[in-house]
């Protein structure tokens, strides 16, 4: 891992909800990164960040000391905060449109934003990354930089927490050609930014519905494995995903049971966990700070993946995949686990940030 000069200035838009006090808490002691800036609502502008999560902390850790006096700003006053910080993290809470249009102003402040939000992940134009997989799409910035008429300022985004468990298999397995996916994701209460003090209904229950959730399921791998043409994103026409994503009583972690089809057949079940364990890509080739190594382990006995012993596998970045066997339906079943918060959310976005960081894409102003 290189060492930066200066570490860069990063800020926070919707530092104060779940997703940005998971990212307050990656960024703790990150030897590139320093939070600087953190902006939220009107409603908590103007308060030290302390005051602002006082009794609403959701991470199991406490407060960094670096960011209980960071007085927050008001997430609309633009131009402020983009004037302190060399780049941003998006985790905001505001309807599709309007992130969208924010994202865009920031962006045209010529500030980088890596963003966890779902609005502008198909734009066209702005590249939605896991780095292990398609790196390649950080290309499309060139363009997008034109149409915002900008020389450094961009946005990119990672893509949904509920792929992630199964997508980095079929990224290791594209040889074979997987081109018939089904899959039923159980996903934990923080993915809506709950925990079970203040979702006590969730408690012994399971709701077999997520908004949104089977869509993004189905078609962002599609975009994922797509390809970079004339400046855009065109999405893959190589498989069919279908999805069911039900919300379980866990609060950290996100499992996918996964049946798969190929148009190649294996050598064996061997052969398949062998691509599993030996596949990496630019984090670990680049050894990126957050880089899990390996990025997928994968776990021979019958009762694993858990959450309970496996969701912080490489400090939450990498990936647990276990019971591979071959199926009477499909060529073969899995199961998948991913932190959807670290790996899906927050630490996705860092890991995006550090490969665009290492790319030449962000840099000090």
């Amino acid at each position: 891992m290189r060492t930066l000069e200066k570490k860069l200035k990063a800020g926070i838009l919707g530092g104060t909800g779940m997703v940005g006090q998971r990212f307050i808490t990656l960024l703790e002691n990150h030897p590139w990164f320093e939070v600087t800036t953190i902006a939220a609502s009107g409603r908590s502008a103007g308060k030290r960040y302390e005051d602002c999560v006082a009794g609403r902390w959701k991470m199991a850790t406490p407060i960094p000391e670096s960011v209980k006096d960071i007085i927050v700003k008001d997430v609309k006053d633009v131009e402020a905060v983009a004037a302190e910080v060399d780049f941003l993290f998006s985790a905001v809470d505001m309807t599709k449109e309007e992130i969208r249009a924010i994202e865009e102003e920031y962006a045209k402040t010529e500030t980088p934003v890596v963003s966890n939000n779902s609005a502008h992940r198909w734009t066209p134009d702005v590249p939605m990354v896991i780095p292990e997989i398609n790196i390649d799409h950080f290309d499309v910035i060139e363009a997008q930089k034109k149409r915002l008429g900008t020389t450094r300022g961009f946005i990119a985004v990672k893509p949904n927490c509920s792929i992630q468990g199964y997508v980095p298999a079929l990224a290791a397995w594209r040889e074979y050609e997987p081109y018939e996916v089904v899959v039923c994701t159980y996903q934990a209460i923080s993915g809506a930014g709950k925990t079970f003090k203040d979702w006590p209904e969730m408690v012994e229950n399971i709701i077999p519905y997520i908004g949104g959730e089977e869509e993004k399921s189905e078609l962002e791998p599609l975009r994922i494995f797509g390809r970079v043409e004339n400046g855009e994103i065109v999405k893959s026409d190589e498989m069919t995903i279908t999805a069911q994503c039900v919300r379980v009583p866990v609060l950290e972690g996100h499992t996918a049971a996964t049946f798969v089809k190929f148009r190649k057949k294996p050598e064996s079940k061997e052969a398949l966990i062998e691509k599993l364990r030996a596949f990496k890509g630019f984090p670990q080739e680049a050894d990126l700070p957050s880089a899990p190594k390996p990025f997928i382990q994968y776990l021979e006995e019958d009762n694993r993946p858990q959450v309970k012993a496996d969701v912080y596998y490489e400090n939450g970045f990498g990936v647990s995949i276990g019971r591979l066997r071959e199926d009477t339906v499909y060529d073969y079943k899995f199961i998948g686990l991913a932190h959807n918060t670290v790996r899906g959310a927050a630490g996705g976005a860092v890991l995006c940030a550090e490969a665009l960081t290492e790319k030449g894409f962000i840099t000090a102003k």
